[in-house]
């Protein structure tokens, strides 16, 4: 499926290949800030370590820049670091509040207003400089820290698990989210694929990272700047790619003993999660000893639910946090092993999991179908975002579109679950919804529809019919044009609002390839879990608005939440929602004006 980011270009979205090794391990010494003795709850003691006092970075002849990740990280002590940030509504501005936990009991401390702007992070967390050989100082910058980080223990008796979500929210309506660095945890200071990359020619310099006063003085962390010798090497891709060719023809096994010994290379390479098929020609396992492949640059920030892997599921490509120093030093070198399988592993902490899908239920239910009298899932929209003009390209010439992107989220307090189940021979599987009790019991169920399987390239899983319905209204609120997208396939992209009760910090049904089925899947389970959404973006002819025959002028986007009422839900009165946009230009030649939605400006 083809989309078109942010800018305008035209781009296929794709998995990102990451290869991740080993779990962080910090082994630089905790130096705790001391407490404030006027507080009268204890407080976490947070500081500043790096995990090594070198690090080295590349920088590709091909795309020129230096990922500036120095493996800098906060640490908390003595009680986790945990933050509230929310808006009451789009009127309002983003509030951040301190939770401190002491035992059973919880108090909060408001942190100051105008602190944060939205929700990737605390701005201007980190100061750093780098300085050259010389002493002259070539960089001096600030950069946010998104608690949610890419993170690791510091301690062997930490939690085993970070009970925080993975990432910080980028959506631009996002509505509450928890950020939080665990017990006995740190979390990398680095703002990873937020960040820009830095021009730094090859050499050696001293970075220094400090936190900033501000943030000194409102968490109590001790002034103790780090300092990392980097070492900058310019390397291109088409060089070693080229090397790695002839050392793979020249690693050809000559004999049983050397094909022997090349299964041990693949056998070795497989305990990290990278094991080639056993099948594959010995040689390719000799071929890793060459140049690595080109790795993966970090790509446009994700949407913030957790890492996902979704083809036509938000406005931006996807791709997982950023992966601490130590692991992204080590994932370079394993990647010539073979593409990375992202998915959870003993040891894996940065953030890149590939949440499972939901197993569905065995058999399809049985009995009278009721709907009891328990909590039940409340789907709202967002408004429209992402609004650009398109043309149709190579498919529909000579005409103008208009994309976006939209969202429906579930509130709670419970969440969404569709089953589908197929009868033998028949290209529909009929949906179910499912209820809960509070214990997690299911006790009715509901015909809801149908799902469909899509066969389109950048598709191919099942559908979920009437789940949402995009429209494009005149000025006078009456539709004008109706996107042809009407079945969907639900996977938990966008974290819109973690503070709501029950919201699910680590939801399953994450990306596509997991969440809705194959061709032949006999049933198939999608979930929509509390506080998370689903951002699909309108881009294609057909899903995308035909604007080509409308007058200039002021129009709605409608996002509306299950338009046939066919699922069951607490509230049907806040499925809408509008974003007004003025259409002019020409024939060819169309623009497109977003005004601000309340305080958001986004278009």
């Amino acid at each position: 499926m083809m989309t078109r980011s942010p800018q305008g270009r035209t781009s296929r979205l794709t998995r990102p290949s990451i290869a991740v090794a080993a779990a962080v391990a910090v082994t630089a010494g905790v130096v705790a800030a001391a407490p404030d003795a006027k507080t009268a709850e204890p407080s976490p003691k947070l500081s500043l370590i790096a995990a090594s006092t070198s690090v080295t970075l590349d920088s590709w002849k091909e795309d020129p820049g230096v990922y500036l990740d120095l493996g800098t990280y906060l640490t908390s002590e003595n009680g986790a670091f945990e933050l509230k940030v929310t808006r009451k509504s789009y009127k309002d501005p983003v509030l951040a509040t301190q939770v401190l936990r002491n035992g059973k009991k919880t108090t909060t401390k408001a942190l100051p207003a105008g602190l944060v702007k939205d929700f990737s992070g605390l701005p201007d967390f980190a100061q750093v400089s780098v300085t050259d050989a010389a002493g002259k100082t070539v960089l001096k910058q600030t950069e946010a820290f998104c608690p949610n980080n890419a993170s690791g223990r510091i301690r062997p008796d930490a939690p085993a698990n970070s009970k925080y979500p993975q990432s910080c929210p980028v959506n631009p309506f996002t509505l509450g989210s928890v950020w939080g660095v665990e017990n006995g945890w740190a979390s990398n200071t680095y703002a990873g694929y937020y960040a820009k990359p830095v021009q730094l020619a090859a050499g050696t310099y001293t970075a220094k990272i400090s936190v900033t006063k501000k943030y000194r003085d409102l968490f109590g962390i001790a002034n103790k700047p780090q300092s990392v010798k980097v070492t900058v090497r310019e390397r291109s891709w088409e060089e070693e790619e080229q090397a790695g060719d002839a050392s793979a023809r020249s690693a050809v096994p000559r004999s049983s003993q050397s094909a022997k010994s090349a299964a041990g290379h693949q056998g070795h390479g497989g305990h990290e999660g990278h094991q080639q098929a056993a099948d594959a020609p010995a040689a390719s396992a000799h071929a890793a000893h060459g140049a690595p492949a080109r790795p993966e640059a970090p790509a446009a920030r994700t949407t913030g639910a957790t890492p996902t892997f979704n083809v036509g599921h938000g406005p931006y490509p996807p791709a997982p946090p950023a992966l601490p120093w130590a692991l992204k030093k080590e994932s370079l070198q394993r990647q010539a092993f073979s593409a990375a399988k992202v998915g959870d592993r003993p040891g894996q902490t940065d953030g890149s999991r590939q949440a499972p899908a939901a197993e569905p239920n065995a058999k399809r239910p049985t009995g009278k179908a009721t709907v009891p009298d328990v909590p039940k899932p409340d789907l709202r929209s967002l408004p429209a975002y992402g609004i650009t003009v398109s043309d149709g390209y190579e498919d529909d010439p000579g005409k103008d579109y208009l994309a976006f992107s939209a969202n429906v989220w579930n509130a709670g307090p419970a969440k969404l679950v569709v089953d589908g189940f197929r009868s033998p021979g028949k290209e529909l599987m009929d949906a179910y919804q499912y209820f809960y009790d509070a214990k997690g019991k299911q006790v009715g169920y509901t015909p809801t529809g149908t799902m469909e399987w899509d066969p389109r390239p950048g598709h191919e899983h099942w559908h979920f019919t009437d789940f949402a319905s995009y429209r494009l209204l005149k000025a006078d609120k009456k539709e004008s044009v109706r996107s042809g997208k009407e079945a969907f396939c639900l996977a938990n992209t966008d974290a819109v609002d973690y503070t709501v009760k029950n919201a699910n910090w680590h939801p399953d049904n994450t990306d596509l390839s997991t969440a809705c089925g194959q061709e032949n899947s006999i049933s198939v389970r999608e979930v929509l879990d509390v506080g998370s959404g689903d951002t699909y973006t309108q881009d294609l002819p057909g899903q995308s608005f035909d604007i080509t025959g409308l007058p200039n002028g002021t129009y709605y986007i409608q996002v509306l939440a299950n338009p046939e009422n066919r699922l069951k839900e607490t509230n049907h009165k806040n499925n809408s929602a509008l974003r007004k946009v003025v259409l002019g230009g020409k024939k060819g030649a169309r623009t497109v004006k977003v005004p601000a939605h309340d305080l958001v400006n986004a278009n």
